[in-house]
């Protein structure tokens, strides 16, 4: 017996799939810049590399755990595009307050690796964590069926790894090359906002042409 689940949101399957692209592409290309924004206290090293891959395999392990939890509850459009928005809103710092954030700490800690550490918790935790609960949130958004969720949820993971490998390659192949790092941070918050801004004009989209067919369907019942 297949147990259904009704995608009220409406939203197309490859708009999701396309969201969870960005969201891979953002968090490879924000966790390759991060050596270049905590070297200037604490160095390049293999260590510092260590600190912010392990805030990063943490923030996103919570991130599937709260999207998932979330998920459960009456899954919308509207949170889904709120995900995309926190993110970028919780990337600024990562520009406008990198320094002011990373100098006490240097001051404070004067071993590297936990000052490091300490300096990745602070600037990646949070915006990572918000964007590790796209990837739940888009499976449950796109599943049908209970039937069809096993393949919807490799279907998405698929695509945004694809996106993490486009964004790692791109950011250290190319992107360092031609721009500055924040000028690079500052695209990930850009599009961010934009598919969170694009979310948003499919689901009223979406909901006007649901509103729309039932008004007909009740005005046709209607006697003439």
């Amino acid at each position: 017996m297949t147990v259904t689940s009704p995608r009220s949101h409406g939203l197309p399957k490859t708009l999701i799939a396309c969201m969870a692209f960005v969201s891979g592409f953002c968090i490879m290309t924000i966790e390759m810049l991060g050596a270049r924004i905590l070297s200037p206290y604490f160095g390049g090293s293999l260590s510092v590399w260590g600190s912010i891959i392990t805030i990063f395999m943490l923030a996103l392990s919570v991130g599937y755990l709260i999207g998932g939890r979330l998920s459960t509850r009456h899954p919308s459009a509207r949170t889904y595009a709120v995900f995309f928005i926190l993110a970028a809103l919780f990337s600024l710092p990562l520009i406008l307050l990198a320094d002011a954030i990373m100098e006490p700490i240097f001051l404070t800690i004067v071993d590297p690796r936990y000052g490091s550490l300490v300096a990745s918790v602070l600037l990646f935790f949070i915006p990572t964590a918000i964007l590790g609960m796209i990837s739940p949130y888009s499976v449950r958004l796109m599943v049908d069926s209970s039937e069809h969720s096993g393949h919807m949820a490799g279907v998405l993971f698929f695509v945004s790894t694809i996106g993490s490998a486009i964004g790692t390659l791109g950011t250290s192949f190319y992107f360092v090359l031609w721009f500055e790092v924040n000028q690079i941070l500052w695209g990930a918050i850009v599009a961010l906002l934009l598919a969170g801004a694009i979310v948003l004009v499919a689901d009223q989209i979406v909901s006007t042409r649901t509103s729309s067919k039932h008004y007909d369907k009740q005005a046709r019942k209607r006697p003439s």
